[in-house]
């Protein structure tokens, strides 16, 4: 997979070949330009410096991009790793390179105070840097790509983390912007760093069938290109091995190994006619071959949002062994593999206006994402909006609507119009009525009924979009105003008598200004209206609240004194401290009990224990609802949360081999999940498998996602959690 170093002489001969004269010039001076300012500086490998701007340059070529891309790759570390200043790289190059170096340098500059924070604000700033130039986002996927390249000559946790945050935001970044080759070579990148064994195990079986596929495939294009040369049409045939990381994916999902998959290759037939040449292509193929049923899939006539068009139907050879067979235009082949850059607007100063519309969707999702100021919200929503799989659904006049897996009638009347969401009163799917958290599905024809005055509450639990969410959140912002001042009042007041604290008390005008300064809101009347429309929950202000009330309290009293009147309850308590608030209360010593192991963000309970200190349980530990009352004190999660927690778990399953296997395969592959023990045995009296486990995790979500995939292993009939 390692691809050979290309030598200046050869770059320079391919840009040559595709660029004016007076181009190649500068992008030489620019190659120069970088080669004397990295004078003396090494990569991890050991070689010169010049090679990694060399790559990027050299994909850039081959994504076809203008001549200021290319200088702007030669010189894109330039201003951030040596002494040049921007006024003479301005001076030398032009601003409008100047400005793509810097566009590039900004996305790497800022420092956050965790990593979820980061990739956050990292992929807002990649989102908002592609409304101002996509340019500058090819450019950022041409570095990560030569840096995934050579990936290898970094320390291990390097590479995982590396590799971890390539999967999760560049590759599905390159499949949003339509360019495959990409996207599929950094998948595959990944999956030899993230899973190793997997993958070369996955290398070493495709590897020893290769002779066999590569006869079975010549077969079948011989047959092919005879049946349709009676058409008459220009066209040519290749056969397409599937990427590694796709055949894995599918093998996850399928719980099955590699003979069980039977679309590992593809026929693709690209055509130099009109794209209603391709339905004759099908029919022919169809002719020659059974196809089987539901796996005919047409994106002429409904392109993905990254305007990717092709016709895919599954078959069966004569011989029994099904394939796939793709049909598509030349035109419609190069969008599919070059996507954004295969129309770039910059090409020969030409303006695309078909690919502003194209990347419309990037402005609408940070115009409905300004106002989200939680890291890991943003990283939700954008991950939903953007990287999650999608649906094509229909208006009744057949218009094609492509929303987020999992959507329903109240996502889909939003994502027709603002106006017809907020008056959406119910809807049909296929012409029956349905409930309005009905998902819907690939080819459903939704119609709204619009006889409503406005959104409902209850609907922002139940939208799955970010984008529907944020909209009616506004709604509620813009017109309830009033009327959300009183609710989110009324709520507060609440939560502080949960508390135990009179609302008097805790709703002091000097800690509810710094509270409405944390999350930029003009007054404590903005952030009541902040609760009663949903931005933020009276929990939160709360917290903030006795944060006040503590710090008040600590300069107030003298800490000699504090020091030498320890309270006994807490001198052998052993969690971190800032974990867990005790009846509103940060900073105290507190354990986390083993008999449920709770994880933040489960509801939990402190219990004062004999000579211990306080214990938290999760709120349902029958250890604790069995047990003394007056012993019980209020306990929540802070805020920030930091550690790792053991989780004892309990899964059951029909019992059959590779179980066990398939349990720690699952674990191997979830992010922030280690595996402390694992034993099974089978229960005689059900016949069923039993494994029991201990994990740590960081949060309830990681746990919750953990127990969603352990409930998709094959035979798997329950996943608890354990209390001793």
């Amino acid at each position: 997979m390692k691809k050979p170093l290309i030598s200046f002489e050869e770059l320079m001969n391919k840009v040559r070949l595709q660029y004016a004269e007076e181009d190649a010039r500068q992008i030489e001076a620019a190659y120069l330009f970088a080669e004397a300012y990295h004078q003396g500086q090494k990569r991890k490998s050991g070689e010169d410096y010049i090679i990694h701007p060399r790559a990027v340059a050299d994909i850039i070529v081959d994504l076809g991009l203008d001549a200021q891309t290319v200088q702007a790759a030669m010189l894109h570390d330039v201003l951030e790793d040596t002494a040049c200043t921007r006024e003479e790289m301005g001076e030398k190059f032009g601003a409008e390179v100047l400005s793509l170096v810097e566009g590039v340098t900004k996305l790497d500059k800022i420092n956050f105070n965790n990593k979820q924070q980061a990739q956050a604000e990292n992929l807002r700033k990649m989102l908002l840097a592609m409304c101002k130039d996509l340019r500058v986002i090819l450019l950022k996927l041409a570095d990560r790509l030569h840096n995934m390249r050579t990936l290898g000559n970094v320390e291990p946790e390097k590479q995982r983390e590396t590799a971890r945050e390539t999967l999760d935001i560049y590759a599905p970044l390159a499949a949003r912007l339509g360019i495959m080759q990409i996207k599929s070579e950094l998948e595959d990148l990944c999956m030899r760093y993230l899973w190793p064994q997997e993958y070369y195990e996955l290398a070493q079986q495709i590897s020893s069938k290769k002779t066999e596929r590569d006869a079975f495939v010549a077969t079948v294009v011989e047959e092919l290109d005879h049946a349709l040369k009676p058409l008459g049409l220009k066209y040519e045939i290749n056969g397409r091995s599937k990427q590694f990381y796709s055949i894995y994916r599918k093998m996850q999902r399928q719980h099955c190994g590699l003979d069980e998959i039977y679309d590992l290759f593809a026929l693709r037939v690209i055509l130099d006619e009109d794209s209603h040449h391709c339905y004759d292509v099908l029919g022919v193929v169809h002719s020659i071959w059974t196809p089987l049923l539901g796996r005919i899939k047409d994106y002429i006539s409904t392109p993905k949002p990254n305007n990717y068009q092709s016709l895919h139907t599954t078959v069966i050879a004569h011989g029994g062994a099904p394939f796939e067979v793709q049909i598509r235009t030349r035109e419609m082949h190069r969008v599919a593999e070059y996507g954004v850059a295969a129309h770039w607007k910059y090409k020969d100063g030409k303006t695309d206006k078909s690919l502003d519309r194209k990347i419309a969707w990037i402005r609408m999702i940070m115009e409905q994402e300004a106002d989200v100021k939680d890291s890991k919200e943003l990283m939700d929503n954008l991950r939903a909006d953007i990287f999650s799989d999608e649906v094509f659904v229909f208006t009744p006049k057949g218009d094609v609507i492509v929303l987020p897996v999992g959507s329903n009638i109240i996502d889909f009347a939003y994502a027709i119009h603002t106006k017809v969401g907020e008056r959406c009163s119910g809807g049909k799917v296929n012409m029956r009525m349905v409930p309005l958290s009905t998902p819907l599905k690939t080819g459903d024809i939704v119609e709204v009924i619009t006889m409503g005055k406005g959104p409902s509450r209850d609907w922002l639990t139940i939208a799955k979009s970010s984008s529907t969410r944020n909209r009616i959140r506004a709604y509620f912002k813009r017109h309830m105003r009033e009327e959300n001042i009183k609710i989110g009042r009324s709520m507060l007041e609440a939560e502080c008598r949960r508390r135990g604290y009179p609302p008097k008390e805790l709703l002091r005008t000097e800690w509810m200004a710094t509270i409405a300064k944390r999350y930029s809101l003009v007054g404590e009347e903005d952030v009541f209206a902040a609760i009663g429309c949903g931005e933020l929950t009276a929990s939160q202000v709360a917290t903030r609240l006795l944060v006040c009330r503590k710090e008040e309290q600590a300069e107030a009293v003298d800490p000699v004194q504090v020091a030498s009147a320890p309270d006994p309850r807490f001198t052998k308590a052993v969690a971190k401290a800032g974990s867990v608030l005790i009846n509103g209360q940060a900073g105290m010593l507190v354990r986390m009990s083993k008999c449920c192991s709770p994880v933040p963000g489960d509801p939990i309970v402190g219990y004062i224990s004999r000579g211990r200190g306080i214990s938290v349980h999760r709120a349902d530990c029958v250890n604790v609802v069995d047990g003394e009352r007056e012993r019980l004190m209020e306990a929540e999660w802070a805020d920030v949360i930091a550690g790792r927690f053991d989780v004892s778990m309990t899964i059951v399953a029909d019992d059959r081999q590779q179980l066990v296997a398939d349990v720690c395969n699952v674990i191997n592959n979830s992010p922030n999940v280690n595996l402390s023990s694992i034993g099974a045995g089978v229960d005689r009296r059900s016949g069923h498998a039993v494994v029991n486990l201990t994990v740590d995790v960081d949060t309830v979500e990681t746990l919750s996602a953990l127990k969603r995939r352990f409930s998709q292993i094959k035979g798997v009939i329950k996943v608890e959690r354990k209390v001793k």
